[in-house]
């Protein structure tokens, strides 16, 4: 959310933000008045990296957000009461968060950093990581993996949504399709041609990639020499993949720079490689400003924001949304994927130069993030969503 809060601030707004606590004196640098959300909340550990299958780890994960939700009721009334704001932004898996602004009335925005799960024509069911396939044999596939998610939708999303509601003292929805875009406008962060081209739910608005980084210097000098630089990034939310930071160290050294971003594996177990720069956290902007492919699991995060400097990536989709993720870097042709079963460090350094060569279709997907207007856009929208609030109270 940091890009158009930070543009809303330069415009006059007053801006409060509740973040991790790790969050807190970042956000305050930049200029924001920052505090920490209940510490309860953020004791729920997001776990899901612990299932045994895809479909586990998303159900432990619509748990986790479940029981974080009726935790957030509390916490966040608390914060519209001593704020009382025009407008709340709201993450889009706080449940419990999103059921408070819609009780209490107050013009609000859903932020979504993640790629939607509603159905569209022609595009496969979210959840598989699949791209669209033409013809009736791809409808076919459609229509049987359709029942499949929405099973899923009916029994573990609606449930988490309806927690967050029933903490919040509202009445629970009948369906998934009840449950989606309930407030008024929602931050999508992508565009096409990384979205595949559909038609947008109501109040859904594309603004491109987040791309914000709080301040913080290298630790040293990148080496400098001919080889090109490769970021390699780990989760920042603990997934355990640090199995492709080994790789990276094991197979890649020779021919590439290589900087590393472990996030949570720590950088101990992982293998030394030669002038590697290896930390949990490192600024992500100076180095993508110089990178020739980023090697990352397919977070969103990590991917659209290497997109957002034209830098083609190389993805190993670990779990989560990752998959998904992975399927649009192929159909944009903006880098590659590398099956996580298949990875080693021999298969991953050629996964890491074809991605070099997507070099124009990173570039294509930067010029479709800058066509939505960025932040600015965003914060256009923002501002058009509680203006009539504004106007009736100078009146």
């Amino acid at each position: 959310m940091m890009g158009p809060l930070l543009e809303l601030r330069r415009r006059g707004a007053e801006v409060h933000m509740r973040t991790l606590a790790a969050g807190v004196e970042p956000v305050r640098a930049a200029g924001l008045s920052c505090e920490a959300i209940d510490p309860a909340i953020e004791a729920v550990a997001m776990d899901d990296h612990e299932a045994r299958s895809q479909v586990a780890a998303g159900k432990r994960a619509f748990e986790v957000w479940a029981e974080r939700a009726r935790l957030e009721v509390e916490d966040f009334g608390g914060a519209l009461r001593e704020v009382s704001p025009d407008l709340a932004i709201v993450d889009t898996t706080t449940f419990g968060a999103k059921a408070v602004a819609e009780r209490e009335g107050i013009a609000w925005a859903e932020s979504r950093p993640f790629l939607l799960e509603d159905k569209a024509p022609g595009l496969p069911p979210f959840g598989f990581g699949l791209r669209p396939k033409s013809g009736p044999l791809g409808r076919l596939r459609d229509a049987a993996l359709g029942l499949i998610l929405a099973r899923f939708d009916k029994d573990v999303r609606l449930p988490t949504a309806n927690a967050g509601r029933l903490a919040a003292g509202l009445p629970p929805l009948r369906s998934i399709e009840e449950a989606r875009h309930r407030a008024p406008l929602t931050l999508y962060y992508t565009a096409e041609p990384f979205e595949y081209a559909r038609p947008l739910p109501e109040g859904v608005l594309t603004v491109g990639a987040g791309t914000w980084d709080p301040p913080a210097e290298l630790p040293r000098p990148l080496p400098e020499d001919e080889r090109p630089l490769a970021l390699v990034a780990c989760s920042s939310e603990f997934q355990d993949d640090g199995e492709i930071a080994a790789a990276a160290l094991d197979g890649m050294g020779d021919r590439w720079r290589l900087v590393v971003t472990t996030a949570g594996v720590d950088p101990a177990s992982l293998p030394r490689s030669g002038d590697a720069i290896v930390e949990r956290f490192l600024p992500h902007r100076p180095l993508l400003e110089q990178a020739s492919v980023v090697v990352c699991h397919g977070g969103m995060g990590i991917t659209q924001k290497a997109l957002a400097y034209a830098v083609p990536v190389c993805v190993v989709p670990w779990a989560r949304d990752q998959l998904d993720v992975a399927a649009r870097v192929e159909e944009a042709a903006a880098g590659v994927k590398l099956k996580r079963r298949r990875l080693s460090p021999a298969r991953l350094a050629a996964a890491a130069k074809a991605a070099e060569a997507c070099a124009p279709g990173a570039a294509r997907v930067q010029a479709g993030y800058e066509a939505t207007g960025g932040d600015p856009a965003a914060a256009d929208a923002l501002e058009a969503l509680c203006s009539p609030l504004i106007a009736n109270r100078r009146k």
